[in-house]
């Protein structure tokens, strides 16, 4: 069966794939050990379903300029990254080398295959199996579509860093003030006392006045104040830092991704295990009655899971601040996930009604 690709049946045969298919054109892609490769620079659909069969891959990182075609059934899809978790250099080197509009013809398919069956015994088949089985077996795992599907849901992650929040200098300066002291000081006055002469008498010899005066010298003493000054000790300052913890409340906005579950035709399901292999790439129509009870079940058990954390988190801000508006917010939040888990149940039994 001749692939064309995916890029062809979007422009020219829009009625194949509806309005919701999956193209991988531009993702990331990673080889064995999750080593970056290249890029998804396209892919080969079946034209008459738009099954996906063949990743195009530009393998600049293995070589400076190559593509190849690699079967989808070794492809893992998760994020926006294609993995291909079993394919080597060596079994690329191996491979027919592809542009983009090129005709991917049945020998050169059977030629990569063998290259990659032959280093790959999960995918391994027989030489007359080649022959016999001409075209894309849904049980061949070399060519199976990945059915699962990953619904992303964003958390907060907090980190922490540190920063110089302010600085203290410590440092001295002299300060002055007037400070007044009383001090008793001493000194000697001279005392003059004089006594009259009651029996007076004359003084013998030849005396006479002005002669022979005499002078008496007396040397008084007095104390001064000598003020000196002397430091003392009177405080010590010592330095140092502590840790002390306070909680701020921070809030982002969060996006988590909700189930979109479309079928076209007759399409069985069962559950979402997404196992059915008569869904079409990356479509599955418009929304069966039981399909929309499965994914509102799903749903409701994702806002189960949620109000479960939300729960957590107000317990952990209330044991951390003792604020009783916590325990409030989560007894709410619990009583919201038991809602929703009651809802899930319901979605599901209408859903086994239904099918």
């Amino acid at each position: 069966m001749r692939l064309i690709p995916l890029s062809e049946l979007t422009t020219r045969h829009a009625d194949v794939l509806g309005n919701d298919y999956y193209d991988p054109t531009g993702s990331t892609a990673y080889g064995l050990n999750g080593d970056r490769i290249g890029t998804i620079r396209g892919a080969l659909a079946e034209p008459e379903t738009g099954r996906i069969r063949s990743l195009i891959v530009d393998v600049g990182g293995w070589f400076s300029s190559k593509e190849v075609v690699v079967p989808v059934g070794m492809a893992r899809i998760e994020g926006d990254g294609v993995y291909f978790d079993n394919l080597t250099k060596d079994q690329v080197s191996g491979m027919q080398a592809y542009a983009v509009g090129q005709d991917y013809s049945m020998d050169a398919q059977y030629a990569d295959e063998r290259v990659l069956r032959a280093a790959n015994p999960q995918y391994a088949m027989d030489e007359q199996s080649y022959t016999r089985d001409r075209g894309y077996r849904n049980d061949d795992a070399l060519y199976q579509t990945p059915d699962r599907l990953q619904l992303l849901e964003e958390r907060l992650i907090v980190n922490k860093d540190r920063f110089v929040a302010g600085s203290v200098e410590i440092g001295k300066h002299v300060e002055t003030r007037q400070e007044s002291v009383q001090v008793p000081l001493q000194r000697e006055e001279v005392v003059i006392e004089r006594h009259t002469v009651s029996d007076a008498r004359p003084v013998t010899g030849d005396v006479r006045l002005g002669e022979g005066s005499q002078t008496m010298r007396v040397d008084l003493e007095a104390e001064r104040a000598n003020i000196g000054k002397e430091a003392y000790v009177t405080e010590e300052v010592s330095v140092g830092k502590r840790t002390v913890t306070e909680t701020q409340t921070h809030t982002a906005e969060l996006g988590r991704e909700v189930l979109d579950v479309n079928k076209t035709g007759e399409v069985r399901m069962d559950g979402l295990s997404g196992t059915d292999t008569s869904m079409g790439a990356g479509t599955l129509g418009r929304t069966g009655s039981a399909a929309g009870d499965v994914a509102g079940a799903a749903g409701n058990k994702l806002e189960e899971g949620a109000d479960r954390l939300r729960a957590m988190g107000h317990e952990v801000a209330g044991a951390v601040t003792g604020n009783p508006k916590h325990d409030a917010l989560a007894a709410e939040d619990r009583a919201k996930a038991s809602m929703n888990n009651d809802q899930a149940d319901r979605d599901m039994m209408d859903a086994d009604r239904k099918i």
